[in-house]
């Protein structure tokens, strides 16, 4: 009997699946219930200071349409507003209020805790693995670039 094909891209798609949702049940676990899987992206860029709809829109690869509802979702858990910007009244800028402000305090800090929880599960081969693994799966440049902008390879170690 023939071996089935090894889909590659369905367990990329399950291990995302389960990374949301551990993220979820730890957020909710210290009181921030209603994760959503685009918080972390939006919450931790916000963390920095207030954007632009459009910069976020562009940031994340979304419409934005996309941007803005996501930022009404933010608006009605209470953890943005919005203001036109002074400089440019077309411009519609979001920030977060000081409940979003805990709220991405608490993102990061699951993100944190559960990255080192999945590395301590691997070798560090198994790390060096899996890093190049991942950047294989990426087959968009602008993202390939992204990849090497935002996520630093894992640190080098000393040769046998």
């Amino acid at each position: 009997m023939p071996r089935p094909p090894y889909y590659v891209g369905d367990l990329l798609a399950l291990a995302r699946q389960s990374w949301v949702r551990e993220m979820a049940r730890r957020l909710k676990d210290s009181g921030y219930p209603g994760y959503r899987a685009s918080d972390a992206a939006v919450m931790r860029r916000l963390q920095h200071g207030s954007f632009a709809i459009g910069q976020l829109a562009t940031a994340h690869g979304v419409t934005r349409q996309t941007a803005r509802k996501i930022v009404t979702a933010l608006e009605a858990r209470g953890l943005a507003s919005t203001y036109r910007d002074p400089a440019d009244g077309r411009q519609v800028n979001v920030v977060l209020t000081p409940a979003g402000r805990a709220y991405a305090s608490a993102v990061s800090a699951a993100i944190d805790k559960l990255n080192a929880d999945y590395l301590a599960r691997l070798t560090p081969d198994q790390i060096d693995a899996t890093d190049t693994a991942l950047r294989l799966a990426i087959f968009d440049d602008d993202l390939k670039a992204a990849a090497d902008r935002f996520v630093p390879r894992p640190p080098t170690r000393p040769g046998p």
